[in-house]
């Protein structure tokens, strides 16, 4: 489904990623550890075009998007809930949810959609009405990955999901992502600091270390692997 081939991403003369390559199948939830600093999140926003890659390619569903703008990158089926969520505090639940069905026309879909979000998260029905802004950071977790499913994606590209939140919001999210894997097929990207919960619930992992690909295996196979459990695993 997604290729990246060795891409360099830089911040004006300062190089964030040097030459990394992630190949993604459909179906698959896929994670990128490392420590902070490390790339992870501008490997996100090299394939959603929010920072473009100066050299390599990333190719989706055999189409170059490399330099493409990030809004046709999200009519494609890439759809990022970044770092921080970053939901609009000022519109209410039902106002972010419908800011994801943004670029769609399907109306009685979009119904069926929302009912959905609603069935994964009951909190955020409980509390539509209510200006995103004032919900706890977990709630407001719940409400940025259910606006990105809003949008329909074919791949969903998932920053830091437990950043910040409390160990049993950071399972009942984890819980949902597998879900929404199993229910709606869809293609999950995750980048995670907490390596362990990471590797539980992915396929396969790519280990990044200054803006490199240092390893990439089965996630069992790297939950075993002595490096990643010393770095990372705290075993």
């Amino acid at each position: 489904m997604l290729k990246v081939e060795g891409i360099q991403t830089f911040y004006g003369n300062i190089q964030a990623l040097h030459d990394v390559s992630i190949e993604i199948k459909e179906g698959e939830i896929i994670t990128l550890i490392g420590a902070n600093g490390a790339g992870k999140s501008t490997t996100l926003m090299s394939i959603s075009g929010v920072e473009q890659a100066r050299n390599g390619k990333i190719i989706f569903e055999g189409q170059d998007i490399t330099h493409m703008d990030p809004d046709k990158i999200v009519q494609l089926g890439i759809i990022q809930v970044p770092e921080g969520r970053r939901i609009f505090p000022y519109l209410t639940v039902a106002e972010n949810l419908d800011m994801g069905a943004f670029l769609r026309d399907d109306k009685e879909e979009i119904k069926r959609d929302i009912e959905y979000v609603y069935s994964l998260f009951p909190l955020l029905k409980e509390r539509r009405s209510q200006a995103g802004g004032t919900l706890s950071g977990g709630e407001q977790q719940m409400l940025a990955i259910s606006r990105a499913l809003m949008a329909k994606p074919k791949l969903l590209l998932l920053d830091e999901p437990s950043l910040g939140l409390a160990p049993i919001i950071v399972q009942q999210i984890m819980s949902i992502i597998k879900k929404i894997n199993k229910e709606q097929k869809t293609t999950i990207f995750l980048v995670e600091q907490n390596a362990n919960l990471a590797l539980k619930l992915a396929d396969r992992g790519y280990v990044m270390e200054t803006g490199r690909v240092t390893l990439s295996d089965t996630a069992k196979n790297l939950r075993e692997n002595d490096a990643v459990k010393k770095a990372y695993l705290g075993i």
